[in-house]
C-alpha cells in the first residue's frame, strides 16, 4: 500500500473559514477608507457646496477670516517639497539597493540594511528637531532665514530614503537568478547585468517604492512644519519660506470654525485623494513590473 502525505493544497476543515475571514478583513479595511472619505466630504461640504469653493483656485491667498481660501500656494509648495525630496532620495535609494544586492559583502550588507531600517523607524519629530537646530541654522548662514523650501526638501529626502532603498532592494532581490546567470553566460559584465537585466526586471517594484515614498512625503506634517518657515506664498526659489497643506491643517485646526474649518477639511480631502492616486499608481506599477 502506498501512503501519501497530505499536500499543502488540501483543504482542511479550518481552511473553509480562512477565505471568508480574509474577505471580511479586506472588506473592513476598504470600509474604513470609505468612512474616512465620507467624513472628509461631510465636514468639507459647507464650503464645497458654496461659491467659496471656486476660491480654492482663484483667491490670491489663504485668508480664511476674510473669506479667502486660496490653496494653490500651499498645493504648489507641497508638490515642490515632495518632488524635490524624490529627486534626491530616489537615485540614492536605488544606488543603495544595488550596493546591498550586488556589491556589499554579506556582513556589510546585513549591517547596512539594519542601519537603513533604523533610519526608517526614527519619528518624524526627531527629524524636524534636527533640521530646526542644525540644518536651518546652516542654511541661514548662507541666506536667512534658513527655514525654507530647501530645508523641507532635505528633511523629507532623508525621511523617505529608507523607503526607496528597502523596497528597491527587495525588488532587486526578487529578480530570478536565472536571468542574472543567463546574462553572465552571455558575457555581460556586472555593470551590464545590473543596468540591462536586473534594473529593468525590478522596474515595477522600484517604481512602486518611489511612489509610496512620494505619498509619505506629501503626507508628512511635523518635520516640514518645523523647518519650512510656514509662510503662505508661492515658492519663488529654494530658499523661500513656504507652508504645505499638512502643516496648515496642524497649525489652524485648533481654533478654526465655520467655513475656515470646512476649508481645512477640504485641503485634507485633497491630500487624501492625492495619496490614493499615488497608491493606485504604485499598484499598477507593481502589477506591470512582474517577471516570469
Amino acid at each position: 500500500m502506498i501512503w501519501s502525505r497530505p499536500s499543502f493544497l488540501s483543504r482542511w476543515p479550518t481552511d473553509r473559514w480562512l477565505a471568508p475571514g480574509l474577505g471580511v478583513a479586506a472588506a473592513g479595511a476598504g470600509l474604513i477608507l470609505l468612512l474616512v472619505l465620507v467624513f472628509l466630504l461631510r465636514e468639507a461640504a459647507p464650503l464645497l457646496g458654496s461659491h467659496a469653493a471656486i476660491g480654492f483656485l482663484l483667491d490670491a491667498g489663504w485668508y480664511p477670516l476674510e473669506g479667502q481660501f486660496g490653496m494653490l500656494p500651499m498645493v504648489v509648495a507641497s508638490l515642490a517639497a515632495a518632488l524635490g525630496a524624490l529627486l534626491l532620495a530616489a537615485p540614492l535609494g536605488i544606488v543603495s539597493a544595488i550596493f546591498l544586492n550586488f556589491s556589499a559583502p554579506p556582513g556589510v550588507a546585513h549591517l547596512y540594511r539594519m542601519i537603513v531600517a533604523l533610519l526608517a523607524g526614527i519619528p518624524s519629530v526627531v527629524f524636524g528637531l534636527w533640521g530646526l537646530t542644525v540644518l536651518v541654522p546652516l542654511i541661514a548662514r548662507w541666506q536667512p532665514p534658513g527655514a525654507s523650501l530647501l530645508a523641507a526638501i532635505l528633511i523629507l529626502a532623508l525621511m523617505i530614503l529608507p523607503t526607496v532603498a528597502l523596497t528597491s532592494a527587495s525588488a532587486l532581490a526578487a529578480v530570478p537568478k536565472s536571468l542574472l546567470h543567463g546574462a553572465a553566460a552571455l558575457g555581460l559584465t556586472q555593470q551590464g547585468t545590473i543596468l540591462r537585466v536586473a534594473l529593468p526586471a525590478a522596474r515595477g517594484g522600484i517604481i512602486n517604492g518611489v511612489l509610496l515614498a512620494g505619498a509619505r512625503a506629501l503626507g508628512e506634517t511635523m518635520a516640514v512644519l518645523m523647518v519650512a518657515g510656514n509662510v503662505v506664498q508661492y515658492p519663488g526659489g529654494l530658499l523661500d519660506p513656504v507652508r504645505v497643506l499638512t502643516a496648515n491643517i496642524a497649525l489652524e485646526m485648533a481654533y478654526a470654525s465655520g467655513a475656515h474649518r470646512a476649508g481645512l477639511f477640504a485641503s485634507g480631502l485633497l491630500l487624501t485623494l492625492a495619496v490614493m492616486l499615488l497608491a493606485w499608481l504604485a499598484i499598477r506599477a507593481s502589477h506591470g513590473g512582474r517577471h516570469d
